[in-house]
């Protein structure tokens, strides 16, 4: 699924792209016969598909699910399979933590133990405002491990961020979490000679911020995972020739964004409205316009089936503060499919539309699964959409002669 797109047919323009990228955008049937997008009364998409080119785009390839960032990755014309990132880099970048070549970033959490045992991985998922009040007491009181400097951000709820800078760290270390409750901690193991330095590191830790949060009621031990270095990665506008940002209330998607060296803006806690409407008061100051929604997937996990139907009906109410911004290239898809059926991501196509003055305007008259299984795209790879906006705002040259 690799792109031809050499640097050479980058041309650059004052036209203006928005990618908006609804998590879990897809499903599947249910027992009903019917998929989410199916039931979802979505006036403003419904009308703005009638208008595109509509299609079925593959994250990764037939029959592969794929997380949220390589989905993501694929979106921005990244090799995923190329580009395999780890968590913690994006964690870390989402939060806004400086990471360095040769740093290593790392996700946690915040959770209970008792008797030995992890008894709640979250913590009882305690609000943001606790998590910055411990990863405080926690950076008071650990800011080196042997020659190793300890940097630590607040995320999101129980999930923070935590980045080791030092000599000869490694990312081959098994996570610290035990993924179940019940169960005692886990302690990172090194999987190669050289990483037995940061499972070290690591342990020591987890062992300090035990002592430290002993005294808490509920958020009293942390488990680590998703280790990761800073990946050699070719920067957004060297690519395309675009100044672009990205507009993510999670940390996680923010860091996605800054990983390919789109500006980001933190918008924590900003309504679907409010991110929409941020975009027209930056509106002059980029090219391209990353927006982000995550509820929908976060529904389709629950298993909520009509909650998902009302978050896309949401999404659709507030469609028109973008469209009114009249952007020369619009997208609308998802990263990956997220059915309630399955209350899991999943490996089935994403709809997607892309509306320009240049867009084939094909029969599809509702964004839906089976809709745009009927459009002029086919199903395609997620990697040709960077491709495709740029072409239809006339920013790719003519290849030869």
């Amino acid at each position: 699924m690799k792109n031809f797109l050499p640097p050479s047919l980058i041309r650059k323009n004052d036209t203006k792209l928005i990618l908006l990228v609804i998590d879990g955008l897809g499903g599947t049937t249910n027992e009903e016969g019917f998929s989410e997008l199916d039931v979802a009364n979505l006036p403003n998409l419904n009308e703005l598909a009638s208008k595109s080119s509509c299609g079925l785009q593959i994250p990764i390839d037939y029959g592969i699910t794929p997380g949220s960032a390589p989905g993501h990755l694929a979106l921005f014309g990244y090799d995923p399979v190329k580009y395999q990132i780890g968590r913690g880099i994006l964690e870390a970048l989402g939060v806004g933590l400086e990471v360095r070549h040769g740093d290593l970033a790392v996700r946690g959490n915040f959770s209970t133990l008792r008797d030995g045992k992890i008894v709640d991985r979250r913590a009882g998922r305690i609000p943001t405002e606790e998590c910055e009040r411990l990863v405080k007491k926690l950076s008071e009181k650990i800011k080196l491990i042997e020659d190793v400097k300890v940097m630590m951000k607040a995320g999101l709820d129980y999930r923070f961020a935590v980045v080791f800078r030092g000599k000869e760290l490694s990312d081959k270390v098994t996570d610290a979490d035990p993924q179940i409750n019940g169960v005692p901690p886990e302690p990172a193991k090194p999987l190669t000679i050289e990483a037995e330095k940061t499972a070290r590191i690591i342990n020591k830790f987890i062992k300090l911020a035990t002592e430290v949060l002993s005294d808490e009621p509920v958020a009293n031990t942390v488990i680590l995972r998703g280790y990761a270095k800073f990946p050699q990665i070719e920067s957004f506008d060297v690519r395309y020739g675009l100044d672009a940002v990205g507009i993510a209330t999670y940390p996680m998607y923010r860091g996605l964004a800054s990983l390919v060296g789109m500006k980001t803006i933190d918008v924590t806690g900003f309504s679907i409205e409010e991110e929409f409407r941020l975009i027209k008061e930056i509106w002059s100051y980029f090219d391209f316009f990353f927006v982000h929604v995550k509820k929908t997937d976060s529904l389709g996990e629950d298993g909520d089936f009509e909650g998902k139907v009302k978050k896309l009906e949401e999404i659709d109410g507030y469609l028109p503060i973008l469209l009114e911004l009249s952007p020369d290239v619009m997208v609308v898809t998802g990263d990956h499919a997220t059915p309630a059926v399955l209350k899991s991501h999943s490996w089935h196509p994403v709809p997607v539309l892309l509306w320009s003055k240049y867009a084939f305007r094909d029969d599809v008259k509702k964004f839906c699964e089976r809709e745009c299984a009927k459009g002029i795209l086919g199903t395609i790879p997620a990697l040709a959409i960077m491709p495709l906006m740029l072409a239809n705002a006339l920013r790719l040259k003519k290849f030869g002669a």
